[in-house]
């Protein structure tokens, strides 16, 4: 028997004045003979709980009693930080706290603000993770979570693009962030912090050794700065396209915003059946070549001429496997050797730690502290 979940049972009642055993039981995850076996130990308490039969009926507290059991636990309070995104809760292993913390708030609101706050609730909904992408698995993120709150230094295995793509780290860790359904942990290393994809975190200890986290550091801000600072370095280069009407259409849905706004502040007509000409930012030359070629022949590449060249391999390569009658053979499809993106990511999710460009440890790095 969970002594929580009588709780639970409790503070709905109080709060929805009103429930079914098989409502309990849904609200709860549990059985209907449990939600029933709940009930009669809530009247064995003493607890003036009675039941309504008939098609509207239910259980109901008698009018009047309010439990004061509404004290909140040190983790249902820093849950509730996470009320509005059940899915982080869950990740971050406060999915029972947020429930509870939510079950408790409820009891204590009087009637009307109760049910203005149920109606509110019933009509948003938050989904994180980003469009053509599945939720990654953090199963570290709880232990992650502990060690940023506790201020407790972590031994981590990590892996990265650069070789040696395992490392060990010793990480004070300082902050965490989720970023389109993707958690990254921000995390002094040595002298210097970085920022970490913690689904590349492969092992991760506690190590009992206490830290103080910097006074001046605000996470927020960091991660505005990481931001600017990678879109900084995230371009190296230009290449001149020219996109049909439909392709400049369909670029939001394709390319990375930077990509649009460099068409729509460059964009010169071209011809008479409505193409334009464009100065593009560009990461590398395989990048580039991959996400242009989502636009198909709605794009034309001009320049540079390296760029042009792999655009062409790569449609030649295509026209072969699928032009064969018996078939795509393996050097038909083999597509042409590019020099390594650093992001090789979906266009809305910068490139993660484990994805950085030559000049780093493989981590997303700033200045040290």
């Amino acid at each position: 028997m969970s002594a929580g979940r009588l709780l639970s049972v409790l503070l709905l009642l109080q709060s929805r004045g009103r429930m079914s055993a098989r409502a309990l039981a849904d609200e709860l995850g549990v059985s209907v003979r449990t939600a029933y076996r709940d009930l009669t130990r809530l009247q064995a308490a003493g607890i003036p709980l009675y039941a309504e039969t008939g098609r509207a009926g239910g259980y109901r507290l008698v009018d009047g009693y309010r439990t004061r059991l509404t004290g909140m636990s040190e983790a249902e309070a820093r849950a509730l930080l996470f009320a509005a995104l059940p899915g982080a809760a869950a990740d971050l292993g406060l999915g029972d706290e947020v429930t509870a913390a939510r079950l408790k708030l409820l009891a204590a609101l009087p009637t009307p603000l109760r049910e203005q706050a149920r109606r509110t609730a019933a009509v948003f909904h938050v989904d994180a993770p980003g469009w053509y992408r599945e939720a990654e698995s953090a199963p570290h993120l709880p232990l992650l979570a502990d060690a940023v709150i506790g201020r407790q230094a972590v031994d981590v295995r990590y892996r990265r693009w650069r070789a040696p793509q395992e490392v060990h780290r010793r990480l004070r860790p300082y902050g965490l962030v989720l970023k389109s359904g993707v958690w990254y942990l921000v995390a002094a290393s040595g002298e210097r912090t970085a920022t970490y994809r913690v689904t590349s975190v492969l092992d991760a200890t506690l190590t009992g050794e206490r830290f103080d986290r910097p006074a001046d550091f605000d996470l927020g801000a960091y991660w505005a700065s990481y931001l600017d600072e990678f879109g900084a370095r995230r371009y190296t280069g230009t290449a001149t396209v020219r996109l049909s009407p439909r392709g400049r259409r369909r670029l939001p849905d394709n390319v990375p915003p930077e990509f649009v706004r460099a068409v729509d502040g460059t964009a010169t007509p071209v011809g008479d059946a409505g193409w334009i000409e464009a100065v593009v930012p560009t990461e590398s030359t395989g990048h580039a070549c991959g996400e242009l070629l989502r636009l198909g022949a709605d794009v034309v590449v001009v320049g540079p001429p390296e760029l042009r060249r792999a655009m062409a391999d790569t449609v030649g390569a295509l026209a072969r496997a699928y032009g064969s009658a018996h078939g795509p053979h393996e050097d038909d499809v083999a597509a042409p050797r590019q020099p390594r993106s650093h992001h090789a990511l979906p266009h809305d999710e910068p490139a993660g730690t484990d994805d950085e460009p030559a000049g780093t440890d493989g981590e997303v790095r700033r200045g040290g502290r």
